[in-house]
This record gives C-alpha cells, structure tokens and sequence, in this order.
C-alpha cells in the first residue's frame, strides 16, 4: 500500500481506544519540545504517555541539554488527561559518527536521514519492549522536512521485530505542525532552526 492514510488509522486506533474504555501506554521518541508539543497535546487524551528523549545526533551536548531542558519544562507546564512521563537516553554522538560515515553529504531525507531514524526508533522500540509499553511511536512525522513513510515502514519493521506496536502517524496532517508553531510560541519553547546534527546544521 503505496498511499495510505496514516491519519485515518490513527483515527481508527483512537476510535478504539475510547470504546473499549482502557488507557493504552505509549512510549514516545521525542526530538525537542516544539515538535512534541503539537503530539502531547493531541495524544495525551487517550494515551499514558512516556516521552523519550534519545538524539545522539545532535550536535553538541551544550543543544542536546537546551533541547531536553525545554523538553522538561514543557511537560511540567502543559495541561494533559493523563499525566506524562519522561525518560532521558543517553547522550551518544559517537554512534550516530559512526553510522554517518561516508554519508556526510546526504541530502536531507536520504540514506544518512534513514540510518538515523533507525538508530532512534530502534533504541525507542527496545524501551517500549523492556517497559511493557502498548505502542511506540515518533514525533518526527510531524516535520515538513521528514519523510513519514519512511518513518513508518521503519517504525512497523522494528515493531514486530521486538513485538511492540508501532503507532504509525502523520502529524503533520489536520495542521499539526501549524498548531506546534502556535504552542511554541504559547510557551516560549527555544524553536533550533536545524534538524540536529552537524550537516544540517551546516
């Protein structure tokens, strides 16, 4: 299926999850508060959320503690349902080095963008395995500048290679990422104008 609606199989998912009346846990990979804000508030009415905050490939430690120190203080100050979680991965830029060699000069969105969603959702789907989580999923759709399919396909693989759900979305859909410029301007959340890493950086 070439072109499916990831929004319409969330919305069947949620559809679900208010029948049958039980609050599902969802263990979600966050890449910074601005990008999470849209998501917290759209999924905590249905979900338990924990977010987990694991980016080895940011550029520098002084980014990645900005970025988590922002993540931190959005989720103590957002109003949620259901009370959200965070845990704190390991800074790790070596690994993410390691996986960019030869591919320094990828464009955005190529092979060096793919091996990075994989280090992190693969790391995300490992969490939700050891922590009993229902579903995992990404922030990451909601970027213009990330490819969802991809994502998706990536995060469905790993799902059943660990044997957690992967929750495929599309938040860039229904003006998400509109709503998380209008959430981060409601918080003053630092908005980075990089993916992350040093070559987009660059």
């Amino acid at each position: 299926m070439n072109n499916r609606n990831y929004q319409k199989e969330l919305d069947s998912i949620i559809n679900s999850i208010e029948e049958g009346g039980i609050v599902p846990t969802l263990l979600l990979h966050s890449c910074c508060a601005p990008c999470s804000s849209y998501v917290l508030e759209y999924l905590s009415s249905y979900f338990r959320i924990t977010v987990f905050y694991y980016n080895p490939n940011i550029s520098s430690k002084e980014e990645y503690d900005l970025r988590l120190l922002e993540q931190k203080r959005l989720i103590s100050e957002l109003p949620a349902k259901h009370p959200i979680e965070l845990i704190e991965g390991e800074y790790e830029p070596a690994i993410f080095y390691e996986l960019a060699k030869g591919l320094e000069k990828c464009p955005e969105r190529g092979e060096r963008c793919q091996k990075c969603y994989r280090l992190r959702l693969e790391e995300t789907a490992k969490l939700a395995k050891a922590t009993g989580a229902d579903f995992f999923a990404t922030t990451l759709t909601l970027s213009p500048l990330k490819d969802a399919k991809a994502l998706n396909a990536i995060g469905e693989e790993l799902g059943k290679v660990y044997g957690v759900e992967y929750l495929c979305t599309d938040f860039k859909k229904r003006g998400g990422y509109l709503r998380s410029i209008q959430l981060s301007k409601e918080y003053g959340l630092y908005r980075q104008n990089f993916c992350g890493c040093v070559y987009s950086k660059n």
